[in-house]
């Protein structure tokens, strides 16, 4: 949701992906919404009596209202929190891996609107939040953040142009991003299945389908390689 209210007044659902201390008791956010990236100024929200305070936190998603004045800056004039993703912040490896998606989605949405930043940031926060295997939660970001950017693998054709086949083993030439078949390849049927769900499907869809240990590592390698992590 993102909509106009004024010429100068904006409402949007969004997720605090940075912030920072400004003033005596003020704070800069950065969001990321389903319309790209903001930077708004919370003013007094570090004041005990601040209606804005307990609204405003990470994790958690946000119906934002933004007045934009003179300034390069909105200025937050409500918040209410609709959901937090409390379970968060339990867990430090899974508060680290959001760390990791806020700085990557933060550097990508700073030259592009693209909305699939905003739906990728959501998912993977849902996954963190509920459980989800984190092998998993990275693997489907990697390859998400890869997809909205772009540079989508070809997951149906090799490097020769012929469709990938059932029966046959492939290694993944990064330097040309295509696959090649090789009898004693790492990637088959499987895991090609499961790298074309992860494309096309949320992540919300993608952890209920079994998959075994070794066939995740073998993605999640695959998926970091991409994004030379």
């Amino acid at each position: 949701m993102s909509t106009n209210t004024s010429n100068k007044d904006i409402r949007t659902l969004g997720y605090v992906i940075r912030r920072t201390n400004y003033g005596e008791a003020d704070r800069i956010l950065s969001i990321i919404t389903p319309f790209g990236k903001k930077t708004v100024i919370a003013k007094s929200v570090r004041k005990s009596k601040s209606k804005l305070a307990g609204s405003i936190e990470l994790f958690s998603l946000i119906d934002f209202n933004i007045h934009q004045g003179k300034s390069e800056f909105g200025i937050v004039t409500g918040a209410k929190m609709l959901k937090f993703n409390g379970n968060i912040l339990k867990d430090m490896a899974r508060m680290e891996l959001a760390g990791v998606i806020f700085k990557e989605i933060s550097r990508l949405a700073e030259s592009s609107d693209n909305a699939e930043f905003y739906e990728i940031t959501d998912q993977c926060l849902k996954g963190l939040d509920d459980g989800t295997d984190l092998r998993l939660v990275e693997t489907w970001f990697w390859l998400n953040i890869d997809r909205a950017s772009g540079e989508e693998v070809n997951l149906y054709r090799d490097s020769n142009g012929k469709l990938l086949q059932e029966d046959r083993q492939y290694d993944y030439n990064g330097q040309e991003e295509t696959f090649f078949e090789h009898e004693d390849g790492e990637y088959g049927a499987n895991e090609i299945k499961m790298l074309r769900l992860c494309y096309k499907a949320k992540l919300g869809v993608v952890k209920k389908v079994k998959i075994d240990d070794a066939l995740l590592m073998k993605i999640l390698f695959f998926a970091r390689t991409l994004n030379n992590v």
